[in-house]
């Protein structure tokens, strides 16, 4: 980055690739390694570095696939590894801008009034349609407990 100071004393400009403060936005946010300096430095202990936050975050996202079918978070838990391999690997940076976008997107469609109203009709008449069904088996059967009450 070309600050414009060539000597001791003179005031450094910033340029349009950083705010003065030398803090981006989330979206102008560069891609890479959040690594420290001091590890980026050093070949080894980068690499070393990148396998730990790889090993962490997979775990993070495997004990997320397991929550899927049990109980538990399981999106949460493996857009939270994600997370944690974005600080480091620039294809899991791409992935999740990529679905922060999509959920964006998403929740302003579910927020347009025309969905809106179209979900609420849907949800209202399969609630009518569920609701009609199980008068029909409570008519032609009536409510029989699962166990037998009387036999105790």
């Amino acid at each position: 980055m070309n600050t414009g100071s060539n000597g001791l004393g003179e005031v450094a400009v910033a340029t349009d690739e950083t705010k003065v403060d030398g803090v981006k936005g989330d979206s102008e946010q560069g891609l890479g390694s959040k690594a420290p300096e001091f590890i980026k430095a050093r070949r080894v202990l980068h690499v070393s570095w990148q396998v730990g936050v790889f090993v962490i975050g997979l775990a993070i996202v495997v004990a997320g696939i397991i929550m899927l079918p049990l109980p538990g978070p399981g999106w949460v838990v493996i857009f939270g590894g994600m997370a944690v391999w974005a600080t480091e690997f620039v294809w899991a940076q791409l992935v999740l801008r990529w679905t922060k976008r999509k959920v964006t997107e998403a929740a302003q469609r579910a927020l347009d009034p025309k969905v809106r109203r179209r979900n609420i009709i849907l949800t209202s008449i399969g609630l009518v349609i569920v609701g009609v069904l199980v008068g029909i088996y409570v008519w032609k059967f009536g409510i029989v407990m699962p166990w037998k009450i009387k036999d105790q």
